[in-house]
């Protein structure tokens, strides 16, 4: 795994609507799901793909907070997602 971005905010949004922050973030929010499904534990995730120092207070927070994010994409806001990015549905692969 390898670090995504450099700049991570302390929470993901948390609005009901994506947000310029998500969109830039797609491809973070990608690897957490895949690193959650590959069972990786929160520590390696959070450090190697958002560089967090994890022995921080909040930096378990800051990952759930991304990775619920990443979820709420991909099922409840998807439809939102695909409206303000512009790509159509079955551009989607």
């Amino acid at each position: 795994m390898s670090s995504f971005v450099s700049t991570i905010a302390r929470f993901a949004p948390g609005d009901n609507c994506p947000t310029a922050y998500d969109r830039s973030h797609l491809s973070l929010y990608a690897a957490l799901l895949d690193a959650d499904d590959a069972g990786h534990d929160w520590r390696d995730a959070a450090a190697t793909l958002m560089g967090l120092d994890v022995t921080e207070a909040d930096a378990e927070a800051c990952w759930r907070s991304h990775l619920e994010r990443a979820r709420w994409i991909i099922s409840d806001g998807l439809a939102a997602a695909v409206a303000a990015f512009g790509e159509r549905p079955e551009q989607i692969a």
